[in-house]
């Protein structure tokens, strides 16, 4: 397959948005790869999903689908037939059967974690001073002063739903383990990737290395296109 065939397409997850890709997108685009970034509403799975799916739509033939933190649900939930391989960053990955919440919480949280609870419109923000402590804890005080104010709430809807056979069963994967995550605890990450069989690359990054470490990100993603292509 010839690269001109492939697209990635990456899925920013909560509290986030497409800008949070602004650094791999431009390193991705620097080495010639087609780049989409997927805008999701957050406003519940499906909704979510549906998003992703007109994305697809506009994709080049061969996806290499990239999802960060609660986009892993949302790229695993997909039934495109363009995605060829799925690249997990920090991210959730629900077994058939289990909600986003199941494994969000399936450890305990690291001390740094913030309280979450949905506000009176079923919306869960996430406190400006966790952008910082442990969203982004590596990033400069501006990079955490923007998150803060482009965040974007997910709606408590999203993380309740039971996923159906993910995708990730059928599809090759990669798993990036963020070893200094404070949102998402790497002993959760890690049992995710070990049961999905993904091939694994783990890394002393916080829970969001597309702007705190960019180049492990490309890295990782580069591996996948690598791969996709010779198959």
């Amino acid at each position: 397959m010839p690269l001109s065939e492939l697209t990635v397409v990456l899925v920013h997850g909560a509290w986030a948005d497409g800008s949070s890709w602004t650094k791999v997108i431009g390193a991705l685009r620097a080495k010639g790869i087609n780049t989409l970034a997927a805008p999701l509403p957050l406003t519940s799975l499906a909704e979510d999903v549906a998003a992703l799916d007109r994305t697809l739509e506009r994709a080049v033939a061969n996806v290499v689908l990239v999802g960060h933190a609660y986009a892993g649900a949302v790229i695993g939930a997909t039934r495109s037939e363009k995605v060829k391989s799925l690249v997990y960053v920090a991210a959730l990955a629900p077994d058939e059967g289990e909600t986003v919440a199941d494994v969000f919480y399936r450890n305990d949280p690291h001390a740094e974690a913030p309280h979450l609870s949905p506000d009176s419109h079923g919306l869960i923000w996430l406190p400006d001073a966790a952008f910082a402590a442990a969203f982004a804890q590596n990033g400069t005080a501006e990079e955490q002063a923007i998150f803060a104010a482009v965040q974007r709430p997910i709606a408590a809807a999203c993380i309740g739903v039971a996923v159906e056979r993910p995708l990730w069963k059928d599809r090759p994967s990669w798993f990036l383990v963020a070893e200094q995550d404070r949102m998402i605890v790497r002993e959760t990450q890690q049992f995710m990737a070990q049961r999905m069989n993904a091939q694994v690359r783990s890394y002393p990054v916080d829970h969001t290395p597309s702007v705190t470490a960019p180049n492990v990100v490309v890295d990782i993603i580069s591996e996948a296109i690598g791969e996709t292509i010779r198959r």
